[in-house]
Formats: structure tokens, sequence, C-alpha cells
């Protein structure tokens, strides 16, 4: 997209305090539904299959690796922000310079997912859902590129498939 396209996004959000309200909900709470939902899964395979079953240890240290690697790489990128380079306010309230590449909410949502779709398939597909919206959000709120968003997604696709799934 173009900054225009930005821009008008970010207009048609704040323009009616319904749809900023019902942007910036989603934007902030499909990212805590997630973080509520992973810590007691892994509490309960810690719980039932003890700490040293390989369940508990790849949902546990797989999603770990993929945010340190992700936090890494936003800043040796440090890439700016769309609402930086077309100068506009995002619908949510965020100040943040450069580190936009890439979405560290996008990848984490895609690694929990693909660790729930390793532990359970029902659950790993909704959180597959939940981790487009989170993606999604982040687009239509201003504050990450698609390529942000997309390189985001397949940083937490591609290891989840490679480590839950094929070692």
């Amino acid at each position: 997209m173009k900054g225009e396209q930005y821009r008008e996004i970010s207009e048609y959000f704040k323009s009616e305090k319904k749809r900023s309200n019902t942007i910036t909900a989603l934007h902030d709470i499909l990212p805590l539904i997630m973080l509520l939902f992973y810590p007691i899964q892994l509490i309960y395979l810690l719980v039932t299959l003890g700490f040293s079953n390989i369940y508990f240890l790849k949902f546990t240290f797989v999603p770990l690796a993929v945010l340190i690697f992700v936090t890494l790489l936003r800043y040796i990128v440090n890439a700016k922000r769309p609402y930086e380079l077309y100068d506009y306010e995002p619908v949510v309230n965020k100040k943040t310079k450069g580190k936009s590449f890439p979405s560290r909410h996008t990848a984490c949502a895609f690694i929990i997912a693909m660790a729930f779709l390793y532990i359970q398939l029902e659950l790993g597909i909704i959180m597959l859902v939940l981790a487009v919206l989170i993606g999604l959000t982040r687009i239509l709120s201003g504050v990450h590129f698609i390529r942000d968003v997309i390189g985001g997604a397949l940083i937490g696709i591609i290891p989840g498939i490679i480590c839950f799934f094929l070692i």
C-alpha cells in the first residue's frame, strides 16, 4: 500500500468513534486472549506431562526462541513504521519509532498458534484465526506495513512447521 492508502484507512477508523473503539479494542484484546491461553496450556502440560516431556519443552522453548529472534531482528533492521514514513496519526496510541519489521505481535501469535496445533488441532485452528486477526489489526490500526505482518507470520509459521512437525 502507498502512504495515501494508510492515511485513508487511518482516517476511516478515526472518523467514527465506534470504528475507532472497535479496531483499538481488537488491537489490544486479541493478543491478550492469546497471552491468556498460552500460559494456561503451558501449566497444563507441565502438570500432566512433566518438565522433561518433549511436548512441554517444545511448547515452551520454540516460541521463546522465536520471540528472541524477532526482537533482535527488529533492532538490527530498525525499519520505520507507516505513521513515521507517511506522517499520520495511527488509530491506536502508538509512538514507537522504528522496529517495525517484522511485527513481533504477529510472529508471536503465529508461533503460539503453531504450538497449539502441535498439541491440540481444534484449539490450534482457533489460535490461527486469532493470529490472522492480530496481523490484520496491526495493518488496519496503522502501526505496521503489510510486509511487517507477512514477515512476522512467516517467522512464526516456518520455524513452527520445522520444530513442531518435522523434528
